[in-house]
């Protein structure tokens, strides 16, 4: 038997907002035929666990998505299994969830029924000091990003000044075109699923492109912020929506409310966007370079303050990948004090319950 398909993403991102959460978007509730909420502390096996019970599935040929941490890319904040429409979710900070239809929908699992209270409590004074440290480097860490955030705006005011709209205007006709034709509104609208393909993370800058443009149309383009790729996307999204397909839409994990990615699966087409900070190794059907759509005239007045920009961004940004660094040490010290008083044995048990079940639904 072939093993099921692992796609790549993230649910939530360390970005100029702050930490921004999609997970509202991880699994419809209608569509859901069970949602595992895991609560827990550090290092009590929430990722683990999700993991396993991915290996367990995809051994039986069903495919998965794994929802990555941006504080930790090689743990799970989320595991979906669409066939079965089952998601398991980690439900602790900094994306508290919890049930919104709870025995129906959503179901609490609680590891801390599998931990030794008094081991872990003979730490507290050292938990608290590190938890604290820990909040301390996110704090910094964002204002770092939100000061970045300004440069990126100065940056992104003069390209779109010196932007032709009417090239603009044209590539969004042209694509509304191709994938759309002369389709009229659908009865129901498609649905949006909002996630990041990328992230900042401790280990730098992470994306998962390359897993996710894997339909037979790709789109890639390529632009400076302030271009306009963001507008074009959302024209084709909204068209997309409009016409009863459904869209996973992709946002900047730098600026969450910047589209920069797009995949229809009905329409067997999904669009990337290119720059310094990511690009992705896929065939595309086609490429269009935005900064072609640049006044080369109006750059050059700008060109110095450009320059700054980039390199004054960039410094920020590292300082905020330094401290996110930071933060990541001081975790696996804050896992320190939990693994040693864990029952992972019991843990185990209870991860093939959860497996059972989840195989006895129809659909598997």
């Amino acid at each position: 038997m072939q093993a099921g398909r692992v796609r790549h993403m993230f649910p939530g991102g360390n970005t100029s907002k702050g930490f921004f959460s999609f997970f509202d978007y991880i699994l419809d509730q209608d569509r859901a035929a069970r949602i595992y909420i895991f609560k827990g502390g550090p290092g009590t096996g929430k990722s683990t666990l999700m993991k396993k019970i991915s290996q367990a599935v995809t051994g039986r040929g069903h495919d998965v998505e794994h929802m990555h941490c941006s504080s930790d890319p090689e743990s799970l904040d989320a595991l979906v299994i669409p066939a079965a429409g089952v998601a398991l979710l980690d439900g602790t900070a900094p994306h508290i969830t919890d049930p919104k239809t709870p025995g129906a929908v959503e179901e609490i699992i609680n590891l801390g029924e599998y931990w030794n209270e008094k081991g872990i409590s003979a730490n507290k004074r050292k938990i608290i000091e590190v938890r604290n440290e820990i909040s301390n480097c996110f704090v910094r860490a964002y204002r770092y990003l939100g000061a970045a955030l300004k440069i990126y705006e100065d940056t992104e005011a003069i390209y779109a000044a010196a932007m032709n709209n009417a090239d603009l205007n044209s590539i969004s006709w042209e694509f509304s075109g191709i994938l759309f034709d002369l389709m009229p509104p659908a009865d129901a609208p498609g649905r949006e699923r909002r996630l990041f393909a990328s992230a900042i993370t401790p280990d730098g800058l992470v994306n998962f492109l390359d897993d996710l443009m894997t339909l037979d149309n790709i789109y890639v383009f390529e632009g400076f912020p302030g271009t306009g790729t963001e507008r074009v996307l959302e024209r084709i999204k909204s068209g997309a929506l409009e016409r009863g397909f459904d869209a996973e839409a992709y946002y900047c994990a730098f600026r969450p409310d910047k589209l920069e990615h797009l995949i229809l699966p009905g329409l067997n087409a999904a669009f990337a966007t290119v720059n310094s900070y990511h690009v992705t190794d896929a065939c595309a059907v086609r490429k269009v370079d935005f900064r072609q759509m640049l006044s080369s005239g109006m750059l050059a007045v700008h060109q110095s303050e450009l320059e700054y920009n980039r390199i004054e961004f960039d410094r920020l940004l590292d300082k905020a990948l330094d401290l996110l660094h930071r933060e990541k040490q001081l975790h696996d010290e804050l896992e320190s004090y939990y693994i040693p008083h864990m029952d992972f044995e019991a843990i185990s048990k209870k991860q093939q319950e959860i497996i059972n079940r989840i195989l006895d639904y129809s659909t598997l």
